[in-house]
């Protein structure tokens, strides 16, 4: 019952920390860090430790599959350049620098042990950046190629980091052997993924309800992660691969009901999994603390800022003296010179990632616990000092959104109001036809008159519609508070209001 409880105040806790991120505009994975430190030096706390075969399955398959299903496949391939300088070149140069440093400063420590923590720290975190620029106005092709930097870089950390572990384990690496399998692995899994959605998109409607739906999207992907594992292909080129590919074609099978209720279901998903990471890995900061004398105790907080202090500088150097990423940010929009450039280099934040690949390390491994330490030490630094100063920092740079997204989302709303009011000629009920003509062509004028052919986001009749929903819901709470209906008539009323009201609300409001 001890646990029980502490995971309920762990929850509420959590909820009270993303509030108040949300309120100043930071990433709520930073008070979460901060709250998983504080963890390590609360006294009682219950001995809660994960086994590590079952981190990198239970952290990342389901961020994973979230985040490649809401990846745009046209802007990857439009902005790949850029994005592959920073999820291949970048992790690999972070990984090498991290490695030389902790080498130098900590010379009995394996080589392989330090390519790995260079691994464990390489990545940057898509959650912790993606819920800042909520808050400001970027231009879209920075956030596309922050989003597919997230995307692909766990893929090449992933891939060092499984190779360092081999490589300790085994004593030795051959670089000779380990290619083809590499490369196998990589076209494996770029095959596995497209061919396993096209399998679950074809027995996907067989479960039509919302809750077996979205029981079976975590199904899939866990499902996928160990089938990947088992094949010894790479979980994340095979679940974010199978991601994009049901993205693409579920939207035609997919009920409006259950997509909307699997929306909130995997939101709350992510942030669970978060407070998770970021409990279990505070939990062990204190043993390990307790493990290290004085002098390893200074030794470790002496890495761990030295790596926090290069993983940090070698994505600006990364980044800045190119002018945009190495692979050239230059274009014809607002996303090009050096305030972009100054905005991705100080958008890489830590978080989920590095913590799972800590946390999945074996028992034994070479100086596991300075590894987690620095792992932890180094995502608390990025989320606390950049984090929190993202947002400042992007308003200070003026970065202006031409919102792409919208424009296209606007002219495309208006060829469907077109075919929705031409399909209106042969409607039976000729009454409620013509109030529905009268809307869209009036929603279609508008589009006419915009310069770009954009149209409005809300029909003419919506807000009259919201105001006639609330009069409705006052009458049936009204009625309930009577006692001339029962509670389960009352459900079922409202749950009508809340999908018309729904249906009348615009999305920036809803």
């Amino acid at each position: 019952m001890l646990i029980f409880e502490w995971v309920v105040a762990v929850l509420f806790g959590a909820v009270l920390l993303a509030a108040l991120a949300r309120r100043l505009g930071a990433p709520y994975p930073a008070f979460l860090a901060l709250g998983g430190a504080a963890l390590a030096f609360v006294p009682g706390v219950p001995d809660l430790t994960l086994d590590p075969e079952l981190a990198l399955a239970l952290f990342l398959a389901p961020v994973l599959l979230d985040a490649g299903y809401d990846t745009s496949l046209r802007d990857l391939k439009a902005n790949w350049r850029p994005i592959g300088g920073l999820a291949l070149g970048a992790v690999a140069a972070t990984t090498a620098a991290v490695a030389l440093v902790t080498h130098l400063m900590i010379p009995g420590m394996p080589i392989a042990a330090c390519i790995v923590l260079g691994a464990v720290v390489a990545p940057p975190d898509a959650v912790a950046a993606l819920s800042v620029l909520r808050h400001v106005s970027l231009p879209h092709r920075l956030t596309t190629i922050l989003r597919g930097e997230s995307l692909l870089n766990d893929a090449g950390s992933l891939l060092i980091y499984r190779l360092g572990v081999a490589a300790a384990a085994a004593g030795s690496f051959d670089p000779a052997k380990v290619a083809p399998t590499f490369l196998l692995g990589v076209v494996g899994s770029l095959i596995a993924g497209p061919v396993l959605a096209r399998g679950f998109v074809a027995v996907a409607p067989r479960f039509p309800d919302a809750a077996s739906a979205i029981v079976m999207q975590f199904v899939a992907a866990f499902g996928i992660w160990l089938v990947a594992e088992r094949l010894e292909l790479s979980g994340v080129l095979t679940v974010v691969s199978f991601a994009i590919t049901v993205a693409r074609y579920s939207p035609g099978i997919t009920a409006p009901r259950t997509r909307i209720v699997s929306y909130a279901v995997w939101e709350t998903a992510v942030f669970v999994l978060n407070v998770l990471a970021f409990v279990l890995v505070g939990l062990q900061i204190g043993p390990i603390l307790d493990r290290l004398s004085g002098g390893e105790q200074a030794r470790a907080i002496g890495l761990a800022a030295a790596v926090f202090a290069t993983v940090v500088l070698v994505r600006l150097l990364w980044v800045l003296p190119a002018n945009g990423l190495r692979g050239r940010i230059r274009g014809r929009d607002s996303s090009t010179g050096f305030r972009p450039a100054l905005a991705i280099s100080w958008a890489g934040m830590r978080g989920i990632v590095t913590i799972a690949t800590a946390l999945a390390l074996p028992p034994d491994f070479p100086e596991r616990d300075l590894i987690v330490f620095t792992a932890f030490f180094t995502v608390l630094g990025t989320l606390t000092v950049q984090g929190l100063t993202l947002n400042p920092l992007l308003r200070r740079l003026g970065l202006e959104d031409d919102d792409p997204v919208g424009l296209e989302a606007g002219q495309a709303r208006a060829e469907a109001y077109a075919a929705a009011l031409d399909s209106l000629g042969e409607a039976e009920e000729a009454g409620a036809a013509a109030a529905l003509r009268a809307e869209f062509a009036a929603a279609l004028a508008e589009a006419e008159r915009h310069e770009k052919g954009v149209a409005p986001e809300s029909l003419p009749a919506d807000a009259a519609r919201r105001r006639a929903i609330a009069a409705a819901r006052d009458t049936v709470l009204r009625l309930r508070r009577e006692g001339r209906i029962g509670d389960d008539a009352y459900y079922r009323l409202e749950e009508e209001f809340d999908w018309a009201e729904l249906n009348a609300t615009p999305r920036a409001e809803a």
